[in-house]
């Protein structure tokens, strides 16, 4: 038996899309999703935080994908049932959306296997129309960790947090990770949960602090951290400043259940920045 129950918004892309949003940015989501109650679900409750989900492909023939969640207050176990997550493929990604965007944000690359061949195309394709592109892997269940060399060719920010650094990079220490990471992207900024952020740019290395928070859940901190950070990078701010934006949103997302309810407004982050 449990205590509570809720249905909230899922996936590291639209948690990051919503966070995004609101801190200002106009976002737009692209993903697959069924025609079915968590389908309606997700694209109302986008819409409702000011994401564009227009171009999200919703199919009746599938199951939206699910995640259960188990959280004890310390740790927490995910249960995934993948569904249409995986369906999405990079020629899905059309070419006059991208001339309408700044910036390109991936997340769970393992979850998304048709996406994987051709990412490194879609991103340097991306990159051709002077669309920045960021990346989030996520966790690999397969604990494997291979074949990035030629993505991370074309990605400007990769935002790994620590355990994924160091099994990217194939490190004992955070600081190994960015170090050997950092020199292969433009721009890193690695999570480190309550002790806040590691970011390198240019082989400059910057560590931040987080602030104090009253921690109710933590699911989705690591991609409000990413839509801060995203956010200080595309209005070309300092690294040092980027990072410090990122950890307080992921910090104050985390005072409220659910990966969305806690993110801030840009108002409301900004108070923090200066402390």
């Amino acid at each position: 038996m449990v205590e509570s129950a809720s249905l909230t918004i899922g996936s590291s892309s639209a948690i990051f899309a919503c966070g995004a949003a609101r801190l200002g940015l106009k976002v737009a989501f692209i993903g697959v999703c069924g025609d079915d109650v968590f389908g309606h679900f997700m694209l109302n409750e986008m819409s409702k935080r000011g994401v564009d989900v227009s171009n999200v492909i919703v199919r009746a023939d599938g199951q939206t994908g699910l995640s259960v969640i188990l959280n004890n207050g310390v740790d927490r176990a995910i249960l995934t049932h993948s569904g249409l997550i995986v369906e999405l493929r990079a020629l899905d990604i059309a070419d006059d959306l991208l001339r309408q965007s700044r910036h390109l944000h991936v997340a769970s690359y393992f979850l998304q296997t048709k996406l994987q061949p051709d990412l490194p195309a879609l991103f340097g394709r991306a990159r051709s129309f002077r669309v920045s592109t960021s990346l989030d892997t996520n966790y690999d269940p397969s604990e494997r960790w291979a074949g990035f060399d030629e993505l991370l060719a074309v990605t400007n920010v990769l935002l790994p947090n620590e355990a994924e650094a160091k099994s990217l990079a194939g490190a004992e220490t955070a600081e190994e990770a960015a170090k050997n990471l950092g020199a292969k992207v433009e721009t890193l900024a690695v999570k480190l949960g309550k002790d806040g952020a590691l970011g390198v740019l240019r082989s400059r290395r910057v560590q931040v602090q987080s602030i104090p928070a009253n921690v109710v859940d933590t699911v989705g901190a690591g991609d409000s951290f990413d839509a801060g950070f995203i956010y200080g990078y595309l209005n070309g701010w300092e690294l040092e400043k980027s990072l410090r934006l990122a950890c307080i949103c992921g910090a104050l997302s985390t005072q409220h259940a659910g990966g969305t309810n806690g993110q801030p407004t840009l108002e409301e982050a900004l108070n923090y920045v200066s402390r």
